[in-house]
């Protein structure tokens, strides 16, 4: 999945559905009434309405996961639904030579706006710079440059949310039981977002005294690795309460094992957001009760801060003329009580 800064500048309070809804149309080619004293500073509010024509260049990792297929996805189809866009987008690549290569060759196609999820944030910062250096601002997604001065703005997750609310989530539920145990599926260890997100785990877990992390695994985000892992995790654990597993399609591999097993004595929340789990959730006849998300719709997200720098608008809703320099999504539970709500923003 995706490596993450711990940056949060500004937080999207309903995650996958409301990533876009803010950002939505968040480009204005009229001004408001000078008028309309509700019109603030007077800048431009949010519409569809068309405007300046904008050329912008999608450069992302290769879609080998799930999620990484919905980012690009998001982004094809955010740009469709604007008259005024044209996407130039590059094949994925997880070579980094090979990105730096796709990137430089839409510098040279003078497009108006890049967005760029890059396969390593801080190897390719240097072509964001150069990108920057040539007046092309740059919309950095989720993987971050090293440096702010590679990115006009950062748009992307928030692992250590994920983390967080997961452990909330499972400490509310297992709050009334003397002592609970959990564990732990955890994503690649030599990824910085992993350890950010057992670090909330662990944190959110401290405020539950009765709950004991008693196992952690490391899987590789992929549905053979989470199957595995987890069938160590079910032979060396004969009894727990609870498993949060960091990523719904090695989700997939993790509730096969759990079939196997025969085992239904515990909750399980899931991490991303894709489609099998909300409908696991909704189905509500297994052990999966939640996920934790960490939406894809990112990437139509950053199609609309692209959209709107390429106009020189500002985003409405608020007051300031500019897009803000970081955006960070916020990590909802989706469970049976509003999984509905979430199922269309499901990635397969």
């Amino acid at each position: 999945m995706t490596e993450i800064t711990s940056r949060r500048g500004l937080l999207f309070g309903a995650a996958a559905v409301s990533a876009g809804a803010l950002l939505t149309g968040c480009t204005s080619n009229e001004p408001t009434d000078s008028n309309d004293e509700s019109a603030g500073n007077d800048q431009p509010v949010a519409d569809d309405k068309p405007g300046k024509q904008v050329t912008i260049g999608f450069a992302g990792p290769q879609a080998d996961h799930g999620w990484l297929n919905a980012i690009n996805d998001n982004a094809k189809s955010r740009a469709e639904k604007y008259s005024d866009v044209t996407l130039e987008i590059t094949e994925g690549s997880n070579d980094t030579a090979q990105q730096i290569g796709q990137i430089e060759t839409l510098i040279n196609k003078k497009v108006d706006v890049l967005v760029v999820l890059p396969a390593d944030g801080k190897a390719l910062t240097q072509v964001g710079l150069k990108a920057m250096r040539a007046g092309i601002p740059v919309v950095n997604l989720d993987r971050i440059f090293n440096t702010p001065q590679a990115y006009r703005c950062w748009i992307g997750g928030d692992n250590y949310g994920m983390g967080l609310n997961a452990g909330h989530y499972i400490g509310e539920k297992l709050k009334g039981k003397s002592g609970a145990r959990v564990i732990e599926l955890a994503g690649l260890d030599n990824l910085e977002l992993t350890k950010q997100r057992t670090q909330g785990f662990d944190d959110a877990l401290k405020n539950y005294p009765n709950i004991k992390k008693v196992a952690r695994q490391a899987a590789e985000f992929t549905v053979e690795s989470g199957q595995a892992k987890m069938a160590q995790l079910l032979q060396a654990q004969s009894k727990f309460d609870a498993l949060w597993n960091h990523d719904d399609d090695q989700g997939v591999g993790a509730l096969r094992a759990i079939e196997q097993a025969g085992r239904d004595d515990f909750l399980m929340v899931g991490g991303a957001g894709a489609l099998s789990a909300f409908q696991a959730i909704k189905q509500d006849d297994g052990v999966l009760k939640a996920t934790v998300l960490y939406p894809p719709t990112m990437a139509a997200s950053a199609i609309d801060l692209a959209r709107a720098l390429g106009q020189s608008k500002g985003i409405g809703g608020l007051a300031e003329f500019e897009i803000p320099s970081s955006l960070t999504l916020y990590s909802a539970v989706v469970d049976k009580t509003n999984v509905d709500q979430y199922m269309s923003t499901g990635f397969k």
